[in-house]
This record gives structure tokens, C-alpha cells and sequence, in this order.
């Protein structure tokens, strides 16, 4: 007869059955729920556990330098000067402060409103996590004169704290090698790290902060090495945001204000482009997702501008309400608070929770921008000005994208008639190739694989949308043909923005399959602008592809080889020039995509056994945002040094 409750008499469920984790077992076994991943997201979000405590020591107001090295082997040190962690015998755990710094979750200075007014590593787990997810780790004190020193493994110590030497100054270095048994990657990207660097000496004013790269060199012999150092702050940081779009106000509004203990700063710069973009900071801590704090911004922008229209008869003559998203269109914003006891959800800290925080922004950036519009008529009139402008164009494009999205995809009826539909209904299945031209599109049909690969050519270059009213770009033949066949909607949220609903997705892999040439890749950027500025949720998600077609097929006889560099192709024509048989080594140099036949193209650019895609990422919005305005927009002087510093990168078409 069969066990009714499935279990075999031999197993039992008891006291033993428990696992209690110690110390930093738990860390070391769940690593996503501390650092939110093993990627290299997580990896780099090591490096930020670690300064974020030199620059709590920077807004305590006794750390004036943070330098960051990456090492030949892809170790870190992070040093500062500020205090240096204390080193004296912990009385209850009777172990040195500094071990319990780096072995004991939730232990640190943050919890102790007198050591830290507000930080922004509030869990206490930060340094504890690099520890245990690092192979290799060192503490090096410099205090009370003295230099203290404790190395770990796996987050365990190695030995007891002990002087090295003596010292005249303090501070911290901590050095640590991430284990490469945890994550997905070990290799640092210089520019992640800089970018972010860059962000905090903005965010902290009057900080030093430096990353030099052990693995680069430069022509002069010295290691790659950047500098960071902002006197004015938000103001500056939003001017630098704005790089390649022209102002519309002579200078940034400036917030800086406080209310019961919440430090409120905020920096907005309006520009003649058509895009909004909110940058929200906690204690330093980049809010990916916003919170209260972006809540209150809006919210006082809403009102503020909304009560100046109105009270100068600005709004008499429209025909239809004027929305929050109105406000801010072409508005770059940073909003950073600090909070002494903030609610974030999760360990990463993407959005803040405390609901008091919301008044308290309000009324901050309310009292402060009111006194400007006051001050300045004639630059508010500029931007009321706009706001009509960007009402009107909102009308029609709200009423461009019905239009668009009025056909029920899911019937197919809607679907664009230069679609070739795959037969699988499985979006997590399928996929869609964005084929250049009609040509190469009708050769994809041929070579795809018709169970799971949809085609859809696009004809020409389009729309460049850094440059187009929102409505101008749902008229757009290609665009609309896009929206169409991934079954995606636009809406729109509680203060008008605009929100990408995925419900309907119908493909997975969106990969852009263009000629590996100049025109081509310039196409490429045209779509990638597109879905940065229309569809950010489908690249942060990762549906996002960029196919690499071949560059070159080496021949000899019946021998060849597909290369995709020059370095493949050397190698490629060095190895077949080995061979004794008949005719000498020939070389094809693809320059579009309708030089292969259906054959060629399927086996090195659509078949997932052999294809080689890229997958497109966003690892700074601000520094992306930045840059594809400099690089599709309207101003040529910042896309002229950008090309300049560049060039060297370039691929040219000769």
C-alpha cells in the first residue's frame, strides 16, 4: 500500500534539520539579498559599500579625500582620511571594534545618532558583506598614531589586529579581492566606477575623490587616473547633466533648506528638449525608483507652476487641462535628501519609503522656487511658455499613440503588414529581428528559423527622437510599425509620466540587425535613442539585443572562416596559409547585410548555437542620458569634443 503522505519512514524532520547560519555564512550562501545579485552590478556594488562609509565620515565632517585603485588583479583599495575605524576592545563582544566592524552584521558607527547624523549605510552590513564575499581582505587603520592592521578570509580573520607602525595622520584603507567562486565576473569597468565617483563629488562638495586603474597605462607611462572635485554641487552636477541641450533659464534654480533634521538640496535646469530627467539621492544613495522624496519635487513643481500660470492669465486660451507631466518636459532635476532614519525597500535601496518626507520636499522647494518665479518673470514666462507648447504637443501625442494602439495586437489583425510573424505564442520563446532595409529583411526570411523568429524590416533611417515632438514620433511609418508588432502600450502614471506597459509583450529578444558598416551603425544609434528615450523598461529588463553580423569570411579552397575583428581575421589567414592545398587565401569584406545569402546569414548572425549578440544595458541613466543627447542633438560643439576624445575608438569606413 503507498504512503498516503508521501515520506519514507527513514526520514525524519527534527531539531538537527535546522541550519543556523553564523557570522557571515548567510551572506556568503544568499548573496543577492545584500548586494542584490553576483553580476557585475553586484560586484561593483561591493566597491560603493565601501566608500559609502568614507563619505558618511565626509558628512560627519572629518573626511576630506576618498581615492579608489583598482589593482593589476582586479582587487580594490578604497582609502580615505577621516577618523579611521576604531580599534579599541569592544567591551560586550570583548573583541577589537575594528573585527566587529568587518565580521558582525549590523555592527557600526550608524546606529549611533551621535557618531552619525544620517548615512548611508543604515543596515550596518555593508563592510561585513565585502568582507565575506571577498577571498582576500585587508583593514588598515591609521589611528591614535599608530597603524592597525587585520586581514581576513571569507569574512573570517586571518589574525588579531596588530600595529605596524607608527603614523602622524588617520583614515582608513580598505583592500579586498572579490571571491571568484561568488561572482559572475571579477573584472572591474573603470568608466562604472568613474561615473559614480563623478556623481558623489557633485553630491559632496568640496570632496576630493580619486580612481586610478592598475591595469591601464597611458601614453606617458602613468596609470589611467581621474580627479573629481565639484565646488558647486547640484547646481554644477545639473549643468553637467545638461551638456549638449540648450538652456532655457540663464542658470539652475537652486533648494537648499532643512526641516525637522531632513537636509533638503535640490538643482533644476529647464532646456529646449522635449525629455524630463528626475535624478533622486537618500544619504548619497542613488534612488533608482524615486520615493517620497521625487513625490514631494513633483508635487511642488505641479503646484507652484500651475498657481503662476494661472495667476498671470497664461492658461486662459487652452482647450484642454494643463497635466504635471507639462512641467516637466525638458527639466533635468537632482533631488537629494538626507534623513536620519530613512525606510528604504530592500537592502539596494532603490526607493524611499518615509512618507514625511514628502511634505517636508514640498514645502522646501515650494518656499524656494516660489521666491524665483517671483524674481524672475521674465525666465518663468519662458517656461510657461514651453509648458503650453509641451501641452498642446501632448494633446496630439496622446491622441497619436490611441491611434497607434487602438488595433488589438493580440487578434494579429493590427499586426504591421511587413511583419513576418513567428508561429510560437510563447513570448519568453520568441524573438524579433529589427532588419535594415527591405533587402536584408527578405533574406532574414529565408535563413530564420519560422518557429520562433520573427522579421521586421525597417526602411531607411528613423526618426532621430532627440530632436521630435512626442506626437511626431507616433506618426512616424517605422515607429508605429515597431510599437505594433511588440504589442507594447504607452501610459501614463499618477503625475503624467510616461509608463511602458509590458503585459502584452510578444517577443523577448528585440535584436536590431544592422549593416557593420558607418550608415549602419548610425541606424543602430537611431533605434537604441528611441528605446532609451521611449522603451527604457525593455532595455532595463534586458529584451534588448545587437546582432554582430561578420566583418570578414577568410577563404582558401574549401576551408574558410567567419571573423568579426581584425585580430580573428590576422589569425584566420595566418592559419589557413599553413595548409598545402591548391590557391591562395581570399578574403570577403561584408559591408551590409544583403552580401550573404539566407544560408550564410542564419549560421552567423540568426542561429543561437553560432550567432553573436550583444546585449544592450544601462549601467548609468544620467551618464546615458547625457551622452545620447550629446550625440543626437541639436548642439555641436560638446558632440565635437566628445568625437575628438573618442576617435580613437571610432570604427571608420573606408
Amino acid at each position: 500500500m503507498a504512503d498516503t503522505n508521501n515520506q519514507s519512514p527513514n526520514k525524519t524532520y527534527g531539531a538537527d534539520n535546522i541550519t543556523a547560519l553564523e557570522g557571515l555564512e548567510a551572506v556568503r550562501k544568499r548573496p543577492g539579498m545584500y548586494i542584490g545579485g553576483t553580476d557585475s552590478k553586484g560586484l561593483h556594488h561591493l566597491v560603493w559599500e565601501v566608500v559609502d562609509n568614507s563619505i558618511d565620515e565626509h558628512v560627519a565632517g572629518y573626511c576630506s579625500s576618498i581615492d579608489v585603485v583598482i589593482k593589476p588583479d582586479n582587487s580594490i583599495a578604497v582609502t580615505d582620511d577621516g577618523r579611521g575605524i576604531p580599534v579599541g576592545m569592544h567591551k560586550k563582544l570583548q573583541k577589537s571594534a575594528l573585527e566587529v566592524v568587518m565580521t558582525v552584521l549590523h555592527a557600526g558607527g550608524k546606529f549611533d545618532k551621535d557618531t552619525y547624523k544620517v548615512s548611508g549605510g543604515l543596515h550596518g552590513v555593508g563592510v561585513s558583506c565585502v568582507n565575506a564575499l571577498s577571498s582576500y581582505l585587508e583593514a588598515r587603520v591609521h589611528r591614535d598614531g599608530k597603524i592597525h592592521v587585520q586581514e581576513y578570509s571569507e569574512g573570517k580573520p586571518q589574525n588579531e589586529v596588530h600595529v605596524v607602525g607608527d603614523t602622524d595622520h588617520t583614515g582608513t584603507t580598505i583592500t579586498y579581492t572579490p571571491d571568484a567562486t561568488i561572482f559572475d565576473t571579477t573584472v572591474y569597468n573603470f568608466e562604472t566606477l568613474a561615473t559614480r565617483m563623478q556623481e558623489l563629488a557633485f553630491l559632496n562638495s568640496g570632496l576630493k575623490l580619486s580612481i586610478t586603474d592598475e591595469r591601464k597605462k597611458e601614453e606617458d607611462g602613468s596609470f589611467l587616473r581621474r580627479d573629481f572635485f565639484s565646488e558647486g554641487g547640484l547646481a554644477e552636477m545639473v549643468q553637467y547633466l545638461d551638456e549638449g541641450k540648450p538652456d532655457l533659464i540663464e542658470s539652475p534654480i537652486y533648494v537648499k533648506s532643512k526641516e525637522d533634521n531632513v537636509e533638503v538640496e535640490v538643482a533644476m535646469q529647464y532646456n529646449t528638449t522635449y525629455q524630463e530627467n528626475v535624478y533622486s539621492f537618500v544619504n548619497n544613495i542613488k534612488t533608482r525608483e524615486g520615493g517620497t522624496h521625487v513625490n514631494g519635487f513633483r508635487r511642488a513643481v505641479n503646484r507652484l507652476f500651475t498657481k503662476y500660470g494661472d495667476d498671470n492669465g497664461m492658461f486662459k486660451k487652452l482647450k484642454f487641462k494643463i497635466s504635471g507631466e507639462d512641467f516637466r518636459e525638458g527639466l533635468t532635476a537632482v533631488v537629494s535628501v538626507k534623513v536620519p532614519e530613512p525606510q528604504f525597500k530592500g537592502q539596494t535601496k532603490g526607493e524611499l519609503g518615509n512618507s514625511e518626507v514628502t511634505g517636508i520636499v514640498s514645502r522646501c522647494v515650494g518656499a524656494s522656487v516660489g521666491h524665483w518665479l517671483e524674481e524672475n518673470p521674465t525666465q518663468a514666462r519662458r517656461i510657461i511658455d514651453k509648458v503650453i507648447i509641451a501641452a498642446t504637443a501632448r494633446h496630439a501625442a496622446r491622441k497619436a499613440r490611441e491611434m497607434v494602439q487602438r488595433k488589438n495586437v493580440l487578434t494579429g489583425g493590427g499586426l504591421p503588414g511587413k511583419l513576418a510573424d513567428c508561429s510560437s505564442k510563447d513570448a519568453a520563446a520568441s524573438e524579433i529581428y529589427l532588419v535594415e532595409g527591405d533587402s536584408a529583411g527578405g533574406t532574414a526570411k529565408q535563413g530564420r528559423d519560422r518557429t520562433f523568429q520573427a522579421i521586421l524590416p525597417l526602411r531607411g533611417k528613423i526618426l532621430n527622437v532627440e530632436k521630435a515632438m512626442e506626437h511626431k514620433i507616433y506618426e512616424n511609418e517605422e515607429i508605429k510599425n515597431m510599437f505594433t508588432a511588440l504589442g507594447v502600450r504607452i501610459e501614463e502614471g499618477q503625475y503624467g509620466e510616461r509608463i511602458l506597459n509590458l503585459e502584452k509583450l510578444r517577443y523577448h529578444k528585440i535584436i536590431i540587425m544592422c549593416d557593420a558598416d558607418v550608415d549602419g551603425s548610425h541606424i543602430v544609434t537611431l533605434i537604441l535613442t528611441f528605446f532609451f528615450r521611449y522603451m527604457t523598461k525593455l532595455v532595463e529588463e534586458g529584451y534588448v539585443y545587437i546582432a554582430q553580423p561578420p566583418l570578414y569570411q577568410v577563404r582558401r579552397g574549401k576551408q574558410f572562416q567567419y571573423c568579426w575583428n581584425e585580430e580573428e581575421r590576422q589569425e584566420a589567414v595566418a592559419r589557413l596559409s599553413r595548409h598545402e592545398e591548391d590557391g591562395s587565401v581570399k578574403i570577403q569584406r561584408y559591408k551590409g547585410l544583403g552580401e550573404m545569402n539566407a544560408e550564410q546569414l542564419w549560421e552567423t548572425t540568426m542561429d543561437p548555437d553560432t550567432r553573436m549578440l550583444q546585449q544592450v544595458t544601462i549601467e548609468e541613466n544620467s551618464e546615458a542620458d547625457r551622452v545620447f543627447s550629446m550625440l543626437m542633438g541639436d548642439e555641436v560643439p560638446p558632440r565635437r569634443a566628445f568625437i575628438e576624445e573618442n576617435a580613437k575608438y571610432a570604427k571608420v569606413d573606408v
